[in-house]
């Protein structure tokens, strides 16, 4: 039978977690990470931006450490709120577009702004296809990389996004990827972070961690979905116990 693990994790970075904007402790860790690597003049972009604020791995830096951003978002009613957002922050460049790997890559729109070519820190989250968009990412090699994965998929498993199918990128599908590219995953936080390869003695990680990425996986995830398929398995036969327990207190009473 497979364990549960209850107890939060502090391995590697994940001690310095810490949520202003971002939703699982990003804000954190992206802050070490750039102290560790000594960023500055900081160059970050994001997409699936929504208004620029809400659940972001960059806003945090655009306010508060003056971040020069690229921020793109595709839905049209976010986007107006990603525009407000731009008007109180200067230092944003918001795109409205749907990244693809055809006609709109990534490669295509980023070409357009001021992003130098190994720009500090990318945010992928659109709940489909990240890993495909960063795959296609040729021309640009960002130092950092933070993508969405389907966290409540157990590590050896490959699994890519595929609509029909509906399935979604894994934690080794991610892994392996960013290998490919030049990448180390340094961290799991229901999102995956990447450093590139030639900064990646910067980040000072423990060697097991850089061997092992297995051992970066945190449960949360799948714990959570654990629960909720015993909770919907047992609750029916909890209430059909309480009716029955009910039924008999109420004939009971009106028998009186």
């Amino acid at each position: 039978m497979t364990k549960f693990h209850f107890k939060p994790s502090n391995k590697g970075l994940l001690k310095f977690r810490d949520n202003y904007y971002s939703q699982n402790g990003e804000d954190g860790i992206i802050l070490e990470l750039i102290k560790r690597l000594d960023l500055n003049k900081l160059e970050v972009c994001e997409f699936g931006a929504w208004n620029g604020v809400h659940l972001s791995n960059t806003f945090n830096l655009i306010k508060n450490y003056n971040a020069k951003a690229v921020l793109i978002e595709g839905d049209e009613e976010k986007f107006k709120d990603l525009i407000k957002t731009s008007k109180s922050y200067k230092n944003i460049t918001p795109i409205q577009a749907y990244i693809n790997i055809k006609e709109n890559s990534l490669d295509k729109i980023l070409s357009n702004t001021f992003l130098k070519k190994d720009f500090d820190i990318l945010s992928i989250d659109i709940d489909s296809n990240d890993l495909e968009i960063w795959e296609s990412l040729n021309n640009y090699s960002p130092k950092i990389v933070i993508i969405e994965i389907q966290s409540n998929i157990l590590p050896g498993i490959i699994e890519r996004y595929n609509y029909e199918n509906k399935t979604f990128n894994s934690f080794t599908s991610t892994i392996k990827s960013g290998i490919n590219k030049g990448y180390t995953a340094v961290a799991h936080t229901g999102n995956l972070l990447f450093v590139r390869n030639d900064y990646l003695n910067k980040v000072n990680l423990e060697k097991n961690l850089i061997d092992n990425s297995e051992k970066l996986f945190i449960y949360d995830w799948v714990n959570k979905d654990r629960t909720k398929r015993y909770l919907k398995k047992i609750l029916p036969k909890v209430i059909v116990s309480i009716l029955k327990i009910l039924k008999k207190y109420f004939i009971r009473l009106f028998s009186l």
